[in-house]
């Protein structure tokens, strides 16, 4: 049987040259040149156990929750569709094109694991290397709130009842500023699969779940230099001398700049 010529041309071809998808202006490449991530083994390290399955490399893990941000992904399962497709994602991560990426949940394992803490001690160091570099003026701050929609399924909400409410140990326990009008009836439907969100209707949003991202930014650059996080019933006005005070504290805007003159 007359049989089709095996044609291998393909391996005599000049050998392909990726960095023609990611120039050198690229923002990826220019992060990565100046970007290190070697501390964040070391601080970390002490929330894994010396047995077991080996983790992905928690610098890794840094990078992709960058991604996360940098390209405004909605979700983590979302950014590990997308990756695989991104020439400028593979390299910043270090990734070959056969490689296999890891799940979406070890991205939300890993944050669980580390805590709180870890993720709030990034935040201030990024903030002291800002106003090292001098983007942050230090001399007007604007207070802003926005609304969040949650990722949270509306049947995910449930009613409880006002007793269940009142109770102190309880999944809705009141926060500072939720006596305004609709706070309580707000707390009468928490969700299931996201504690902290509360069902929200704004503007042209339908009854979804959602929280309330609180802000302080530098008039200079934009920069956030305080940040928190509630329920949508919480007031914005209750959280702002909260938002000042953490501005002067990672800013360095200490007493020298606040004390009132003697007399």
């Amino acid at each position: 049987m007359m049989g089709p010529y095996a044609n291998q041309a393909e391996i005599w071809v000049d050998p392909l040259n990726l960095f023609q998808r990611s120039p050198e202006g690229h923002r990826l490449r220019k992060l990565n040149a100046i970007l290190d991530l070697g501390f964040v083994g070391e601080e970390v390290v002490k929330t894994y156990g010396r047995r077991g399955h080996v983790s992905v490399d928690p610098v890794q893990i840094m990078k992709m929750r960058l991604l996360l941000f940098l390209n405004d992904v909605k979700s983590e399962r979302e950014l590990m569709r997308q990756i695989p497709l991104r020439i400028d994602s593979l390299y910043f991560l270090g990734d070959h094109l056969e490689d296999v990426l890891p799940q979406h949940s070890v991205l939300s394992k890993a944050r669980k694991r580390w805590g709180v803490e870890i993720f709030a001690e990034r935040f201030r160091r990024t903030v002291e290397q800002a106003v090292r570099a001098g983007l942050v003026d230090r001399r007007l701050l604007h207070v802003d709130s926005s609304l969040v929609r949650a990722d949270a399924w509306l049947n995910s909400v449930v009613q409880v009842t006002l007793a269940k409410l009142d109770e102190p140990e309880g999944p809705c326990q009141k926060e500072p500023g939720e006596d305004r009008p609709g706070g309580p009836m707000n707390r009468e439907h928490p969700s299931t699969t996201d504690a902290e969100a509360a069902v929200v209707r704004h503007g042209s949003w339908k009854s979804v779940p959602g929280s309330k991202v609180h802000r302080a930014g530098d008039d200079q650059s934009g920069i956030m230099t305080a940040v928190g996080t509630t329920t949508e019933a919480v007031d914005e006005g209750s959280r702002m001398l909260g938002l000042v005070e953490q501005h002067q504290g990672l800013s360095g805007v200490g007493c020298e700049n606040n004390k009132r003159r003697p007399g």
